[in-house]
């Protein structure tokens, strides 16, 4: 009993201790700070009422109404006319029977349908599904069905692919390019009520769903944060201020740019977006905006920079401070080449789903070792253990990755959650640190192939590939063989102009690596098939392989 006493004080003084720290960042970054009595009793009135999320963007529209919240493609909206639609929107749900606890699917790209629904579901108590605007008809039908989607909101071009989707309370178009005899998000907001909605039951909830990319998409359900804590796990590392101008071209539906979004409309920092990712359009918008920040994936990344120096330097880019990466491994060559042409500004975060962050790698991180997934902010834990679930120590020595901090989610909803050791949370990753504490990804746990009675992981010899430079791109897989058992598989890209064939790729492996890492099958593509946030799909690639005659 004594000795559970004492566990439970200690963890009590560690969560203390993390809002202490929290609290200081957030103060430290001046989101917190002195506003007149009126103001500052509104603003705790709208986050008791409608949550961080719902409570946030009335927040916002009470610091600084006037303030540009959100540019898109349709021009510009205050924090002010945010607010407003989104309690509107909310008004016209709830004369429909959208309430506390519906279920609601989000099918959308980035632009004001996704923020005037997600800020009204969190208004309404109700239960946001955040959806993979890759998705096929059937895998949507299958999420949704799973669960229990009761409304769903959507692009128009996504129109045939949530037929058969259910949706009892209606469907609700959010972007139309002309006419749609379905009703609306903008017939809805112009309808409704633009006072704020009644205080739930319940407060609102989302669901953020894997990528998918090794089976079909698991709901990681999290319910609004309630604690400073990610917020100023966020701070500690990255220097993000109020007031300032971030362009989000990471899909929203995802982790990284949803969170981006919430923490911008929290800092009251005008959030610029496009539905589709084009790198020139993206260049012209930081400048024309003067953005301080922009989010994106590692892909998104490397089709910025191969635009090439003349078009970097025709925009003026002085403004840029932020550059924050996500969703996908940020190789080495990559890394050193935007700290080049971009300055010290980048910023890597690893993590996933389920545990929401693990490390940070700051540009000194990413300048003294590209590649690093870098260090723990405060308040977070990253251990490694074996396969037995023993605990490795050393430096360089890899194993699994386990993470605690205080934001981790609450199980899949279909049932089970990640393997947890010692209150830790797997992030299905293998990895290692190095002298000073930074953290290197070493592939995916479930990728270690055993070839010959050698173990392989395909990570390390795709960043190898990576940097010859008739290779564009590459990735590598485990395929059954014979004689090894199995056999590392490789899929190239060749550079413009690349003169490169499945000898010299292996070759280049044998002269670099040990000889039993090159692969022993190679297949050239024109791209590699990835989804929205720049994951390889893997399956696809293994489902491929099995049709080919190995080159």
């Amino acid at each position: 009993m004594e000795d559970s006493a004492r566990q439970r004080a200690t963890r009590l003084a560690g969560r203390v201790a993390v809002e202490v720290h929290g609290a200081a960042q957030v103060v430290r970054a001046g989101l917190l700070r002195p506003e007149p009595p009126r103001k500052a009793a509104a603003v705790a009135k709208a986050i008791h009422r409608h949550g961080q999320i719902g409570g946030g963007v009335t927040a916002a529209a009470v610091r600084d109404p006037d303030r540009p919240g959100l540019i898109d493609e349709l021009g510009s909206l205050t924090f002010d006319e945010l607010d407003r639609r989104s309690n509107a929107l909310a008004n016209s749900w709830s004369e429909i029977g959208i309430g506390t606890g519906t279920n609601v699917a989000i099918l959308c790209r980035n632009h004001r349908g996704f923020l005037d629904a997600t800020f009204a579901c969190a208004k309404l108590g109700a239960r946001a599904l955040y959806l993979n605007t890759d998705f096929a008809g059937p895998q949507i039908a299958e999420v949704c069905e799973r669960e229990g989607t009761e409304a769903i909101v959507f692009d128009e071009e996504f129109a045939e692919r949530v037929a058969d989707a259910p949706a009892p309370r209606g469907r609700f178009v959010a972007w139309s390019e002309g006419v749609t005899e379905l009703p609306t998000l903008e017939e809805l907001i112009a309808a409704g009520d633009d006072a704020p909605p009644p205080k739930p039951t319940d407060k609102g909830s989302l669901v953020m769903l894997t990528s998918g990319t090794t089976g079909t998409p698991k709901g990681a359900p999290r319910a609004q944060p309630s604690s400073v804590a990610p917020i100023g796990a966020l701070l500690s590392k990255v220097p993000l201020r109020p007031t300032e101008v971030t362009y989000i071209a990471a899909p929203m539906f995802h982790a990284l740019g949803f969170a981006h979004a919430m923490v911008a409309t929290g800092f009251n920092s005008t959030i610029v977006t496009a539905r589709r990712f084009d790198p020139e359009a993206v260049l012209d918008s930081l400048a024309e905006q003067r953005a301080t920040g922009v989010i994106l994936v590692p892909v998104m990344l490397q089709r910025l920079l191969a635009l090439g120096p003349e078009a970097l330097a025709a925009r003026d880019l002085s403004a840029l401070r932020i550059v924050f990466l996500a969703g996908a491994n940020l190789e080495a060559d990559l890394a050193t080449a935007a700290l080049d042409a971009l300055g010290p500004t980048l910023y890597n975060l690893y993590g996933s789903t389920e545990v929401a962050w693990a490390t940070i790698a700051t540009p000194e991180d990413l300048a003294a070792a590209p590649g690093c997934a870098g260090r723990t902010p405060f308040g977070t834990t990253v251990k490694l253990y074996d396969d037995d679930g023993r605990p490795i120590d050393g430096q360089g020595a890899t194993g699994r990755i386990f993470v605690g901090n205080s934001f981790p989610f609450e199980g899949y909803t279909g049932g089970g959650s990640k393997t947890v050791i010692d209150g830790l949370m797997s992030t299905g990753d293998v990895g290692h640190f190095d002298s000073a504490g930074r953290l290197f990804i070493d592939g995916r746990d479930d990728e270690m192939i055993v070839s010959g009675g050698e173990n392989l992981f395909p990570h390390e010899i795709e960043e190898l590939l990576r940097t010859h430079p008739a290779i564009a791109d590459a990735a590598a897989i485990g395929v059954p063989d014979p004689d090894f058992g199995q056999a590392l598989h490789a899929f190239v890209v060749r550079a413009p102009d690349g003169q490169i064939d499945a000898a010299g790729v292996q070759n280049f492996v044998k002269e670099n690596l040990a000889r039993f890492k090159a692969p022993r099958r190679v297949s050239f593509l024109d791209d590699l098939p990835r989804n929205p946030t720049g994951k390889i799909l893997k399956r696809q690639l293994a489902a491929d392989a099995e049709n080919e005659v190995p080159a």
